[in-house]
């Protein structure tokens, strides 16, 4: 008996992109948010409370000079923005994973931050045909062009059709 897999569509993803669409070089505008004073400091009170995301006058006197986002809040905010400009666009299986994070400059209040995610690889899961990964390289930016963070972020994504046969070049 020869175990042959069946991909059957997932009717949630159906009509979205699959990894079949994607190509390397693409480049994602992922939006942007403004990040207010209540926005720090509510993120800051339950996830990074250092007196800099607390506290005006203490965040005044550090060394960034005032009130600013959590690095993690800077990339949570981010990852959001990528869901709704392209995760929820596409046939994602969820997140493998990070590297490469780099906080650049902080996020005062006030800030606009926003940017683009590059597809910058994309293969075949080894051992499930059904899958394959996407590699993306954020540049996240505040309203002066600066960059104020940037990572690599990998995600599994659907096929339509695992049965295709590599395309030439790709990485199984």
């Amino acid at each position: 008996m020869v175990d042959v897999y069946v991909n059957p569509m997932n009717p949630v993803t159906a009509n979205r992109r699959h990894y079949e669409d994607l190509a390397v070089g693409e480049v994602l505008d992922i939006g942007h948010t403004t990040v207010s004073k209540d926005m720090i400091i509510a993120f800051a009170t339950e996830f990074d409370p250092f007196p800099f995301h607390l506290d005006e006058e203490a965040a005044k006197a550090s060394l960034l000079g005032g009130l600013a986002s959590s690095g993690w809040q800077t990339a949570a905010l981010s990852l959001r923005m990528l869901g709704e400009s392209f995760l929820n666009t596409i046939a994602s299986m969820g997140g493998l994973g990070f590297s490469d994070l780099k906080w650049k400059k902080p996020v005062m209040v006030g800030d606009t931050i926003g940017g683009t995610a590059t597809i910058t690889g994309l293969r075949r899961s080894r051992h499930h045909p059904e899958r394959g990964i996407v590699t993306l390289d954020f540049d996240v930016r505040n309203q002066r062009g600066e960059p104020v963070m940037s990572m690599r972020l990998a995600n599994l994504i659907g096929l339509r059709d695992p049965g295709v046969p590599l395309i030439e070049g790709e990485n199984p």
